[in-house]
């Protein structure tokens, strides 16, 4: 089955990288399928309690330009792919961000690095990829 729209979660890990050159290969099977790349970044918090305290503003900012780099890197990283390609760069919680890009731009297929944690750590410090995998509505390509 070929796909028309492929959505690639890139997060400049070697994981990441090599969903992102899977996909490409994937795509080169269908000259008229779109590639999506998406760069989620999200902002520290500290909870304490039931508050949340807000981290200086200097290492937001810093978490932005970190962003705005991982975007230009995955640009560069697809300037050879003949399809139609866009990169886009998004702030939020990761799973949900690229759960809910998928379906705004309407991809049908995820392809996603894993970060190989295993089990315990899943259960320890959940998994974007596998929170991905449980709740996307279109097939899912986890790549290690």
């Amino acid at each position: 089955m070929l796909f028309s729209k492929v959505l690639v979660p890139y997060d400049g890990s070697p994981q990441s990288k090599k969903a992102l050159e899977t996909a490409k290969e994937l795509i080169q099977l269908n000259p008229n399928a779109k590639l999506e790349v998406l760069h989620v970044y999200d902002y520290m918090r500290m909870y304490m309690a039931d508050s949340m305290l807000t981290v200086p503003s200097s290492v937001n900012m810093e978490q932005f330009e970190l962003a705005e780099q991982m975007t230009e890197d995955a640009r560069k990283l697809v300037a050879t792919v003949s399809n139609e390609t866009h990169v886009e760069m998004r702030q939020g919680s990761p799973a949900k961000t690229i759960l809910d890009y998928a379906k705004e731009v309407k991809c049908d297929f995820i392809v996603i690095g894993c970060r190989g944690l295993g089990a315990i750590g899943e259960m320890v410090l959940g998994s974007v990829s596998h929170n991905v995998v449980q709740h996307a509505r279109v097939p899912v390509l986890v790549v290690k």
